[in-house]
């Protein structure tokens, strides 16, 4: 009994439909630096493991709500087994959570910002969020000075105003 082979190259049809994506997404993927290109070989150009790992960890980090850029940054910071960790994780977003519908703060949010030009480290930003409304939120970094925070807090205020005389 022969164990089967798993598949090591793919065309450019062959890798996009395993990824999941067109093959137009793989060559503006490839374009951007997300992915790297592949030897080419004219017709006989195939793509790598590495190219579908990297196209299935986007897909991943696509699920999570981040941006191209902060994904592109994300994939540099990975290593090999970590990028093969992320590729087989669970591609189902993760909605995210509403507070009550009263004003308040609900959560810390940790935002990956890429890095400065002429810098090569990202950083990781905190945010409060704040829902002042359904559907209507605000984030105030926490890294705000005081007068902004202070207007932060003007305009929670205002909306709770608001929202008291709607309901009178």
């Amino acid at each position: 009994m022969s164990t089967p082979k798993t598949q090591t190259e793919w065309k450019l049809a062959e890798l996009a439909e395993a990824a999941g994506v067109s093959p137009r997404t793989v060559r503006y993927y490839v374009q951007r630096g997300l992915i790297p290109a592949p030897p080419f070989r004219g017709p006989d150009t195939v793509y790598g493991e590495e190219h579908l790992l990297r196209l299935k960890a986007i897909r991943v980090l696509q699920a999570r709500f981040l941006p191209l850029d902060a994904i592109q940054v994300e994939l540099q910071r990975l290593s090999a087994d970590e990028l093969r960790r992320l590729a087989e994780s669970d591609t189902t977003p993760t909605p995210p959570t509403y507070g009550p519908a009263t004003p308040g703060v609900i959560t810390d949010v940790r935002v990956l910002t890429p890095p400065v030009v002429g810098s090569r480290q990202a950083v990781m930003s905190r945010y409060q969020r704040w829902e002042l409304a359904p559907g209507l939120e605000l984030h105030v970094s926490e890294g705000a000075d005081a007068k902004v925070r202070a207007l932060a807090e003007k305009v929670r205020a205002l909306i709770e105003e608001f929202q008291e005389r709607e309901r009178s």
